[in-house]
């Protein structure tokens, strides 16, 4: 099997680990679904490690899209030279982010605007730093979790921001991450449809600048869908790693599992039972418990309860007879993102050996600087 490492012997449990090889083809998958690097500015929130930052700007990647400062950080220390943090900065973030500026004057950083009210504060503060920041405007069109409605309001915020000296307005941010049909056709419909509401602010940003806007749209689920539409650029993000929450769901996605938690089982209280020790400390649990993990190299379990350092699976009486205390167990995560960020380092498997460790560099939320 794909995922059987040679010897497990010196690999702690639970541990995460990266399959180099097919991190690489699913980078290769994502250039082949966009048509080229010039299309992707993929997303770093699911590994954020500079190593898998580096393999993709070796294949011609050179934007970026992140959620935190620390990312952006760790990105540019990678070597990016353009930076979209897809957050609203409010608060201290906004000096942070004035010190990325400073200590990497090569690299583009951009932050998100949907309020006048936080346009006109980065506004002032950049003034003050005698800084020019770059922003994209944030548009709601359907998610509702962030971003300004694409209605006739929205206009006026793009023509506040107009006015404001120390701001650059360089596109447009419409993420749609409440899209996940399971059908494709489906998922274009309602893709599609969101995208129209935005049209008309598409339309005043192209007649106002002379030409059309940075327009970042969509994440893994819409991919495929944003990639049939011109001069629009591409974030997807779990592609890079994929998951079962995704790769059961989205199967005209052809993205490979690449992030793995080796297990061991540790107890067999009772007949029927087996305890591994993957509790939610390693693995995403915000998902019901049924909705955590698939475990490749066992079949016929149902997990039965989780807690911090424990899952707890039932099996058939013949089934549970031929497992043994300390056989190992590979799980695919369901959702890849948090889970990496659960985990210090990741082991590096090649062709069946772990050949070295990766750091999740930018699990941590605290700036170098």
């Amino acid at each position: 099997m794909w995922y059987q490492l040679n010897d497990t012997a010196r690999v702690i449990s639970p541990s995460l680990l990266f399959y180099k090889e097919r991190i690489e083809s699913n980078i290769q998958r994502m250039l082949y679904i966009a048509g080229g690097p010039e299309r992707l500015v993929p997303h770093i929130k699911t590994h954020k490690t500079a190593e898998i930052v580096g393999m993709q700007i070796q294949q011609g990647i050179s934007k970026f899209k992140c959620a935190t400062i620390a990312e952006a950080e760790m990105l540019a220390d990678a070597g990016a030279k353009w930076i979209l943090i897809a957050y609203q900065l409010v608060g201290p973030n906004i000096p942070r982010l004035f010190a990325l500026t400073q200590k990497y004057p090569d690299v583009a950083f951009h932050s998100l605007v949907d309020t006048e009210l936080t346009a006109d504060v980065l506004n002032a503060l950049s003034a003050d730093k005698q800084l020019v920041s770059k922003v994209f405007i944030d548009v709601n069109n359907g998610m509702n979790r962030t971003g300004h409605t694409p209605d006739a309001s929205v206009l006026s915020l793009y023509r506040h921001l107009s006015t404001l000296s120390n701001l650059i307005t360089t596109g447009l941010h419409i993420y749609d991450g409440h899209i996940r049909n399971a059908e494709f056709s489906e998922r274009k419909m309602e893709t599609d449809d969101a995208y129209e509401s935005v049209s008309p602010l598409i339309d005043l940003l192209r007649n106002d600048l002379g030409h059309d806007p940075v327009i970042i749209a969509g994440g893994s689920p819409t991919f495929n869908v944003h990639t049939l539409r011109e001069h629009v650029l591409l974030s997807p993000g779990t592609s890079v790693l994929w998951d079962c929450g995704y790769g059961e769901r989205f199967d005209d996605q052809p993205f490979q599992y690449a992030a793995l938690i080796l297990t061991r089982v540790i107890s067999k209280p009772s007949m029927g039972i087996v305890t591994i020790d993957l509790g939610h400390k390693a693995i995403a649990a915000e998902n019901p418990i049924e909705n955590r993990f698939r475990i490749l190299n066992l079949n016929n379990y149902t997990v039965k309860g989780q807690s911090e350092e424990h899952g707890v699976l039932e099996l058939p009486v013949e089934a549970w007879e031929k497992i043994s205390i300390g056989d190992v167990l590979y799980a695919v995560p369901y959702h890849v993102c948090p889970t990496v960020a659960l985990h210090d380092y990741a082991s590096v498997i090649e062709q069946g050996e772990v050949t070295e460790e990766w750091k999740i560099v930018a699990r941590s939320r605290r700036l170098t600087i």
